[in-house]
């Protein structure tokens, strides 16, 4: 008996602590980035959504994130994205949308391989902004 016990407490840890990174999904992402994204950043992503023209710092091009060397930034728009590098634009720190955003249940990698815990939506909104890339 105490074995069977022993086995169903592994298996749950291994199920806690290793549970696999949700695949990032570009069309949630896009989604996402419709209701949220849009309204600043405008639906091209050059940074001229309706809201830009009363924003004290003018919203970026997301079309134009990937660095010299062909890296997507992953780390800085996660950190962007969910408030750890704050970017006061329009009265507070950015994400206006707080709560939305939040949450560590997933990991997503950067160019380099490393894992970075995120949210669901982050992942899949930095999936849909990749889609972007050099279209303008």
């Amino acid at each position: 008996m105490a074995g069977w016990i022993g086995k169903i407490f592994a298996l749950a840890a291994a199920l806690t602590i290793s549970v696999p990174a949700w695949s990032q999904d570009a069309e949630s992402g896009e989604e996402i980035y419709m209701n949220y994204c849009a309204t600043c950043h405008g639906l091209d992503a050059i940074g001229n959504g309706p809201m830009a023209g009363v924003l004290v710092i003018q919203p970026t091009n997301l079309t134009k994130l990937v660095t010299s060397g062909g890296e997507f930034p992953t780390e800085r728009v996660v950190a962007r994205i969910d408030g750890q590098e704050p970017l006061v634009s329009h009265g507070s720190p950015m994400p206006v949308y707080g709560p939305f955003f939040e949450g560590r249940d997933t990991t997503i990698k950067t160019d380099s391989g490393q894992s970075i815990p995120t949210s669901k939506p982050i992942a899949d909104l930095i999936a849909y902004l990749k889609t972007l890339q050099g279209e303008q």
